[in-house]
């Protein structure tokens, strides 16, 4: 477990615990940095990490800070999701779930997006090929670009199910090419074309288009449920 993530599990404790309800202030960044004594960068991550969670949300402005969402039933759902991390099986189900959903994804995307969500699309393939020397911030950019693509459907239980399995899969995959430089270079430069051709897809809003690309982000599988129906 993460600084990161055990800071995010003390906070949700204490606002069980104190029995926060839905509206009330959690606190300031600035009060949590000088509470916890963790760097700004690791309670930043904590407290995305709680947002992403449904836990809390952050409202700028002098008034603002951290405080207890509204209860969602979706992003309950995602927030069981991303606290079943560890246990390999469920990495391996997380797989399984993504690529189930994966065209669907894609296929929403293509049929809803519009101008500027290609512009948004566009950008973020361009922010993964200006970090391919840098692992971390590429891995960062290709999250940023699913996680775009997926909120362009309309479908909020599909997103929902899907952005968590994403990140859990994320998750292993970074920690394992991270241990060969090797690997991970070539990684890099494979996955930066295929999500070229994804983008792509998406704005030629062709059905056919999306399943080949789909096709590709998934290495080459030859699933048959993700296969163009005949004529």
């Amino acid at each position: 477990m993460t600084r990161a993530e055990s800071l995010a599990e003390q906070i949700e404790d204490s606002i069980r615990t104190q029995g926060l309800a839905p509206g009330a202030l959690v606190g300031k960044m600035d009060e949590l940095r000088s509470q916890s004594g963790y760097a700004r960068s690791t309670v930043s991550e904590a407290v995305r990490l709680l947002r992403d969670r449904g836990i809390i949300e952050i409202r700028p402005g002098r008034n603002g800070g951290l405080f207890v969402a509204e209860s969602d039933p979706i992003v309950h759902v995602r927030h069981t999701l991303l606290r079943l991390r560890e246990p390999a099986a469920r990495v391996a189900d997380a797989v399984v779930v993504r690529d189930a959903l994966e065209l669907q994804v894609n296929l929403d995307a293509a049929e809803h997006r519009t101008d500027d969500d290609l512009r948004d699309l566009d950008a973020l393939v361009s922010r993964m090929g200006r970090h391919v020397d840098d692992f971390t911030s590429f891995m960062r950019a290709n999250w940023a670009l699913h996680e775009r693509i997926a909120a362009i459907s309309t479908n909020e239980l599909l997103k929902a199910v899907y952005l968590a399995t994403c990140a859990q899969v994320a998750d292993v995959a970074a920690a394992e090419l991270d241990d060969d430089a090797g690997e991970r270079d070539e990684y890099i430069g494979s996955r930066l074309r295929i999500h070229e051709d994804l983008v792509a897809s998406i704005g030629s809003q062709d059905p056919d288009a999306v399943y080949a690309a789909v096709l590709a982000h998934r290495d080459g599988g030859t699933t048959s449920s993700y296969l163009p129906p005949a004529g």
